[in-house]
């Protein structure tokens, strides 16, 4: 067994600034002397998109062709960043206040792969849930690295942006929140509307 810290928590989100310092340490520790399950986006999204039934055929039809481009264009990418240790999903509720610093927390998307994929995800939650351009730049200057600027952010923001849809979609049912929200961020996507702000499922 394993025991935790109880750590008291202000009614607040941690801010994106403050997950740039334990990414990058996470981001930079020696690879661990034993297997950890590699960063699987694709394989995740065709699962999702496999078991979703709420969507009608036309909606299942367009994720799977965007999950196509996406996969070929990603195999064209070129990263910048050395492979490691990933949170997997970090951003704001994924974090604990701990003494004006944070603590990342749920580590069941924990795998190994490359970091963009991290820095991506605090982008789109910075974007996609209203934090800001400027608060995602203040996460960008500490980390020391805007992945908004490498080339190759459009493919893996798709990719990303597609697994947190598809996860949502997996759950949904008829007549839900989660559904009608899933619905209005998949019609976002097929206008190109990048900057449009996600409701919190």
């Amino acid at each position: 067994m394993t025991f935790w810290q109880h750590l008291p928590q202000p009614d607040r989100p941690v801010p994106a600034t403050q997950l740039a310092g334990p990414l990058r340490a996470l981001h930079q520790l020696p690879v661990p002397p034993f297997d950890v399950r590699p960063v699987d986006t694709v394989g995740a999204i065709r699962r999702s998109i496999g078991v979703t039934t709420a969507l009608t055929q036309d909606e299942i039809a367009y994720l799977k062709d965007r999950l196509s481009e996406l996969t070929n264009a990603q195999h064209e990418l070129r990263y910048v960043r050395t492979p490691g240790l990933l949170q997997g999903d970090p951003q704001h509720r994924n974090a604990l206040h701990h003494q004006g610093a944070a603590v990342l927390c749920d580590w069941d998307t924990a795998c190994f792969g490359q970091p963009e994929l991290d820095l991506v995800t605090v982008e789109i939650h910075c974007r996609r849930f209203g934090y800001g351009s400027a608060h995602y730049q203040e996460f960008a200057d500490r980390y020391g690295f805007d992945v908004t600027t490498w080339p190759g952010f459009p493919v893996l923001s798709g990719l990303r942006e597609l697994r947190m849809i598809t996860t949502n979609a997996k759950r949904a049912s008829a007549g839900t929140r989660t559904l009608e929200e899933v619905r209005r961020r998949i019609q976002g996507l097929r206008s190109n509307h990048d900057e449009l702000k996600w409701n919190i499922l």
